[in-house]
Order: C-alpha cells, then sequence, then structure tokens
C-alpha cells in the first residue's frame, strides 16, 4: 500500500538480519529475498512478490540487550540513526489498546458462534471502551491536581474505569438528560478516586511465546 514501517524483528528468524546483528554495525541497507512460502502468499493474495529493500537499525538498551529494528525509511540523511529508538518506542500506546481490547474487554470471547452475535459482542464492547475513554478524558486535570501533592504522577486506572463503566452503559440509553449528566458526574469522581502512579524508567524483560489465552463457550464470564 505504499506506506512506511519501523518494526522490530528476531534477528535469529531473519537470515539477512542475522549477518548484521554478527556484523556488529550501526545500520546497513541489505535486500531480502522472498521465501518459497512468501512467493506462494504473494501469488494468492496478487502481491508483487519481488525482493525488497529494507534498512536494518541497531538500538542498545540500557540493558545490555541488543534490539534490531528494520525500517523502509532508507534515507540515513533524512532519517538519521538517533530517530529510531525514540521513533520505535511510540508504539507502546498502540500496543497497549490492544491488550485492553484482548485482555481487559476480552473482544474475541463472543457469545455465540454465528456472525450477528460476534458482530454484536464486537461492537458492543469497543463501543465499551470508546465510550470510558471518552468520559476518562475529562479528568485529566483533576488527576493532574491530585498529582502534585503525590510523590508521582497519578493517570486513570482504565482497568478499573471499564469495571466500573460495564454495569452503567444499559442505563445511559434509558435515562433523562438531567439524570445522565448526575451519571456521567458520578462515574467521573470514581475515575478522579481510583488512580494508578506511573513510575518513571521502569523496564521489564520481554516475555516470549506468551500463551493465547483461550475462550470456551461453556464459561461465560459475568456482562
Amino acid at each position: 500500500m505504499g506506506a512506511n514501517f519501523c518494526a522490530r524483528i528476531s534477528y535469529n528468524q531473519w537470515k539477512e538480519a542475522k549477518k548484521f546483528y554478527l556484523s556488529g554495525k550501526k545500520e546497513q541497507i541489505a535486500k531480502i529475498i522472498p521465501t518459497p512460502q512468501s512467493f506462494r502468499k504473494c501469488h494468492q493474495m496478487g502481491i508483487d512478490n519481488k525482493p525488497i529493500k529494507v534498512r536494518f537499525i541497531r538500538v542498545e538498551l540500557e540493558s545490555g540487550e541488543t534490539k534490531i529494528l528494520v525500517t523502509s525509511l532508507k534515507d540515513m540523511a533524512k532519517y538519521p540513526h538517533e530517530y529510531f529508538s525514540d521513533l520505535y518506542h511510540l508504539r507502546w500506546p498502540v500496543e497497549e489498546d490492544y491488550k485492553t481490547l484482548k485482555y481487559r474487554i476480552q473482544i474475541e470471547n463472543f457469545s455465540g458462534k454465528t456472525y450477528r452475535s460476534v458482530y454484536q459482542d464486537f461492537h458492543a464492547k469497543v463501543f465499551s471502551k470508546n465510550f470510558t475513554a471518552v468520559v476518562a478524558s475529562t479528568t485529566k486535570k483533576q488527576i493532574q491536581a491530585k498529582s502534585e501533592n503525590l510523590k508521582h504522577l497519578h493517570q486513570i486506572n482504565f482497568t478499573q474505569a471499564l469495571v466500573k463503566m460495564k454495569h452503567t452503559i444499559v442505563h445511559v440509553f434509558h435515562q433523562t438528560d438531567n439524570k445522565l449528566i448526575e451519571i456521567i458526574c458520578k462515574l467521573r469522581k470514581i475515575f478522579i478516586q481510583t488512580t494508578e502512579s506511573v513510575r518513571p524508567n521502569r523496564k521489564f524483560p520481554r516475555r516470549h511465546r506468551v500463551k493465547q489465552q483461550r475462550f470456551f463457550y461453556e464459561y461465560k464470564t459475568n456482562r
């Protein structure tokens, strides 16, 4: 689609990436040749299967770990090496949002197997998350003011906010305007009280081979 990208890769699974890692170089332009399996997939999807040029970038972490990035931004003068550590870090809020969808609201845990059940569950859960985020966004100033007398900056505990919102959303569609305002005000008060501290420079080791959570129709969570 012509979009640029920057991603972290495992150099043990990429032949060209492993060569780059062992070379000790800071960055390098390399040609990636599709594997036979990739050729077949490209043919099935009608995608060009010609070799592509990418740029490998080495980033040394404070922990001593080496991070290998691959990007389509090959112009080293326009996009210097030092840009990419911060650029890659920008993916963190996106990953956290995916984690919220997959594990907090269990978006893959459907109540039925029909297409209508899947559509209803999916859109209901996305609406639930978005509505919680909208209400939560109005509490930032109050939470910042609350943080002034605390050791660390605080932010809303979004998991707890989702729990509080879960049993409220239905009422939102069956109340008068005045009652709705009252409900939102109560939710905001709870959100402001239910916060978590933001501890700077916290680092955790990457968890490899995380077991995929499975859901069973015989056992339903409370909705």
